[in-house]
């Protein structure tokens, strides 16, 4: 006849409120995919604490943009024209970059201070 109850394989170190005291590593040895996703929680803070890029904006901008020529080239109101299409979504780039800019600056401002961690010092001469 099978077994129902299944061996536990360690030791139950809870506590009877539900917390668990460990010493040390009291178990088996993490398996990679396990460390890959400490090593993707520790690329996620990367990406939240670097410094916002011009380049960035550009990217954003760029989409931004090309999506916007084909919304007026898929016609949102009455039909554009491809020369009036361009023109607005080249405005709207040249309006977007700095915008967007400023815009993750401030917030990456603002996280590093929640986070305490120091601002680098000014590019600027």
């Amino acid at each position: 006849m099978a077994h129902t109850k299944r061996k536990r394989r360690s030791k139950h170190r809870g506590t009877a409120a539900g917390t668990v005291e460990s010493r040390g590593r009291t178990g088996r040895k993490p398996t990679p995919a396990e460390r890959k996703k400490a090593d993707s929680a520790s690329r996620r803070d990367d990406r939240l604490y670097r410094e916002p890029t011009w380049q960035g904006a550009a990217m954003r901008a760029g989409f931004a943009s090309i999506l916007l020529f084909v919304l007026f080239q898929i016609g949102i109101g009455p039909k554009q024209n491809v020369g009036t299409s361009l023109a607005l979504a080249l405005f709207a780039f040249a309006v977007y970059v700095p915008l967007g800019y400023v815009t993750d600056r401030a917030i990456w401002k603002r996280r590093m201070r929640r986070a305490g961690r120091a601002l680098p010092p000014s590019k600027r001469r």
